[in-house]
């Protein structure tokens, strides 16, 4: 059944404008937007009424009518493609996996999932904007069917998905429910302790008019804990995404950061005893773990 949050969280893809932008304009709290969207909470009339004028500003036509459409209809009037119903929060859905990973990646989140579990801030080569860097977030949390649940803003998009925990490395796949682009993830894991930074690469493609793919390595950065009030961690999550920044210069990272992003590979680079691929090493990867009774690191830079 269609609830008003995924009315709202579909026109607002739809019209790429986050929740603390609509907050903002609607002066209301962020948090009450974050319960609006995931459900937790229903607008009052009064609210309903000041969304349907919000979003007829930016879509002439648009009224109290539109919040009682089906998804697919409600996308047909944006001009976008409807989303795909979100996995269940159980097994039924996980036949592509093999028993034998289900049940590793399983045991792992349930021995080691908290270790994953907070907001992360990320910093990759940007795509986009060559020669800067792009910071991203991730809200990772253990979900009720037993594995790690992942949610990543990248700018305007939500990407949703799941993230595997197996054999010391931690393998994540999610999909923004609009716009249809996937990311695909490997990072170096952690043993035991709370992981403080994650170190992989990540695998997408851009929205430009040839849909490129791109591969960068990219660093997550654990940057607050989880509270364990599902709505208030959402809440922080966009707030994170608000304060931003969204892109930092070479300069504003640290030399070190800096190379291991942008790895020298190729045959040149493998003639001089580099690598002709690239490759995330156990011995040059920066995924670490918390000291006990250790506090948040520094910002990476």
């Amino acid at each position: 059944m269609t609830s008003f949050a995924d009315r709202l969280t579909l026109v607002l893809s739809a019209l790429s404008l986050s929740r603390g932008r609509l907050a903002a304009e609607m002066g209301v709290d962020k948090s009450l937007v974050g319960r609006w969207c995931s459900g937790n909470t229903s607008p009052s009339a009064y609210n309903v009424d000041r969304l349907t004028s919000f979003v007829a500003a930016r879509s002439p036509g648009f009224t109290m009518l539109d919040w009682q459409a089906d998804l697919p209809v409600l996308a047909a009037r944006f001009g976008v493609e409807p989303p795909r119903p979100p996995v269940a929060d159980g097994l039924p859905g996980w036949d592509w996996l093999s028993p034998t990973l289900l049940s590793e990646a399983m045991t792992n989140t349930r021995m080691n999932g908290e270790a994953f579990e907070g907001i992360w801030r990320t910093t990759r080569p940007s795509a986009d904007t060559p020669g800067m860097f792009a910071h991203d977030h991730m809200w990772q949390y253990r979900a009720p069917n037993g594995l790690l649940r992942y949610r990543l803003g990248v700018w305007k998009l939500r990407f949703d998905g799941w993230a595997l925990p197996i054999q010391n490395q931690l393998f994540s796949v999610a999909s923004d429910p609009v716009s249809g682009v996937f990311i695909f993830s490997i990072v170096k894991g952690v043993a035991r302790r709370k992981a403080l930074v994650l170190d992989g690469i990540s695998l997408t493609c851009l929205r430009n008019t040839d849909g490129d793919i791109v591969a960068t390595p990219c660093i997550f950065e654990r940057v607050a804990d989880l509270t364990g009030d599902a709505a208030a961690d959402e809440a922080r999550f966009e707030q994170f995404m608000e304060d931003g920044p969204i892109h930092s210069a070479p300069d504003a990272v640290s030399d070190e950061i800096r190379a291991h992003l942008l790895p020298d590979i190729g045959p040149a680079a493998a003639a001089a005893g580099g690598e002709m691929l690239m490759l995330m090493r156990f011995a040059s990867s920066l995924s670490r773990a918390a000291p006990v009774g250790g506090a948040l690191p520094e910002a990476l830079g």
